[in-house]
């Protein structure tokens, strides 16, 4: 493998960090799952838009490559090599209220964190067999849930196309992965071994062997936001004793993408907001503040739909899943504050 040659107008941290000198570094060495260097930056090679460009193939690459991914894991969340994360899903401790009591401007509410079991790849490097395997675990495990998160598996494979994009289009299901997670090898053999589990009531949800082998999600309408959070602290604690998820003393959850670091968590709500939709700087000085993304509704990469907007946390490491949901409802409250000053 040669050193990339990337266009003089690319932004993403791969570009940025992966100097020839760290590329000769790193380019013959190979985790013990056989991950390589080059199947850690083929997404950000091949899209060249990307805006980090990275995926991990096992817990042993943040190691191994830690010259280029300690460097991008500092820009993206202020987190140093010296520093340790410290996780915190504890819903006593959240102590907020409703930002939106009246169900004037938040559609619904969403958190949802990301894991990965521990003794095996993540999703990249994920052979078909270790793929069906984790499924397999996952799907015993949610199989056993009890009380309001009882529920159903349905696999991927063998579902109607119907009933797939009805799911699709209601926010519950996820479709084949976008052409950045194509090229991180996350799409290999699709459908199978994919699948999703719903509760009876669809308040709770999981996602298996998606970007992450596990994406825990737990939503409703409106904006109670420390409900949904109670709901998903109960269905991880409940997981635990059944599953041995990838944790890092330093980094937390192992998640492929290093955006999720930490608590792997994206905390967000559906709001709609007119008038400070249509001041965009003043929208940025407020997410900004409280250190927010703003999406389209259907997710990244999309754009708003009469004037909703999924606003969620950036920052998932080095600040707890307390931190992050509490930032995140004060965030709200100060745009909700605004667009009725407007």
């Amino acid at each position: 493998m040669n050193y990339p040659q990337f266009p003089k107008n690319c932004t993403s941290l791969l570009c940025k960090y992966l100097t020839p000198e760290v590329f000769d570094e790193l380019k013959d060495k190979k985790t013990r799952y056989g991950y390589t260097l080059e199947q850690l930056i083929r997404s950000g090679v091949e899209n060249v838009d990307s805006g980090i460009g990275v995926y991990a193939g096992d817990e042993e690459s943040y190691e191994l490559f830690a010259p280029l991914l300690d460097p991008i894991i500092r820009e993206y969340h202020g987190f140093g090599p010296d520093d340790r994360h410290v996780s915190d899903m504890d819903p006593a401790h959240l102590q907020i209220g409703n930002p939106d009591p009246e169900g004037a401007y938040v559609l619904s509410t969403r958190i949802r964190v990301g894991r990965n079991l521990h003794c095996f790849p993540l999703g990249p490097n994920l052979s078909r067999r270790e793929r069906l395997v984790v499924e397999c675990m996952v799907s015993d495990a949610l199989r056993a849930l009890e009380g309001e998160l009882a529920g159903s598996y349905h696999p991927l494979e063998g579902m109607d196309k119907e009933t797939r994009e009805r799911m699709i289009k209601d926010h519950f299901l996820f479709k084949e992965g976008d052409r950045f997670l194509e090229a991180a090898g996350l799409n290999r053999d699709w459908p199978e071994g994919r699948g999703i589990y719903h509760n009876t009531d669809k308040t709770f949800l999981v996602w298996v062997n998606e970007e992450d082998q596990l994406r825990i999600i737990s939503m409703e309408p409106g904006a109670d936001i420390a409900s949904v959070f109670g709901r998903l602290a109960k269905a991880v604690k409940s997981l635990e004793k059944r599953l041995v998820f990838a944790f890092s003393e330093r980094l937390g959850y192992i998640t492929s993408c290093p955006t999720n670091l930490g608590t792997a968590m994206r905390a967000s709500v559906h709001i709609r907001l007119p008038k400070l939709g249509k001041d965009m700087e003043k929208f940025k000085t407020i997410t900004d503040r409280y250190e927010l993304q703003i999406r389209g509704i259907h997710g990244e990469h999309s754009e708003s739909e009469g004037s909703v907007y999924d606003i969620s946390n950036k920052r998932r490491l080095g600040i707890t899943e307390v931190q992050a949901v509490r930032q995140m409802a004060e965030g709200v409250e100060a745009l909700i504050e605004e667009e009725k000053r407007l």
